[in-house]
């Protein structure tokens, strides 16, 4: 029997301009922390166009979506749920590399992010992060061609 489970496809961007990177303040009860700007995909929106769209939301930047950097994917397993079934959540995170075309900064309203800024690339490591941040830096500065990171340590 093979386990069931939920998928959300997801589109980040990674922003570094002047030794800066663009970080989004995420809340969504109990958890928070800066991530990435970006979001879940829309039903059949291209990963590109949602991560243009995720970027404009949660900080009010036009981006231009550059190159692919990679894929990041998360589990979280779940409690059993109603007679004992489980849903496992995978989240198969779409990683690119952007660059701000236009706008200015803003604050989304009403979203799963409180406000966005520009971050010095040498206090990302002091903060309070999502895992994403780290992966998505290593991807930037790694550069897989297939778009996987090995595993830390190998």
């Amino acid at each position: 029997m093979s386990i069931q489970f939920d998928t959300r496809p997801a589109a980040y961007a990674v922003i570094i301009r002047e030794e800066r990177i663009l970080l989004a303040y995420w809340k969504q009860g109990d958890k928070e922390g800066w991530t990435l700007p970006g979001g879940g995909l829309d039903l059949a929106e291209h990963p590109v166009d949602g991560c243009r769209r995720e970027v404009f939301e949660e900080t009010g930047y036009e981006a231009r979506i550059d190159a692919m950097l990679g894929i990041d994917v998360g589990h979280w397993p779940s409690d059993p749920g109603p007679g004992g079934a489980v849903r496992d959540f995978q989240a198969l995170r779409l990683v690119y590399e952007a660059t701000i075309i236009g706008g200015e900064l803003t604050h989304e309203i009403d979203g799963s992010t409180t406000h966005a800024a520009w971050i010095p690339l040498a206090d990302v490591g002091k903060l309070n992060k999502v895992s994403l941040v780290d992966v998505a830096l290593r991807l930037h500065h790694e550069r897989p061609a297939d778009g996987k990171l090995a595993p830390t340590g190998s």
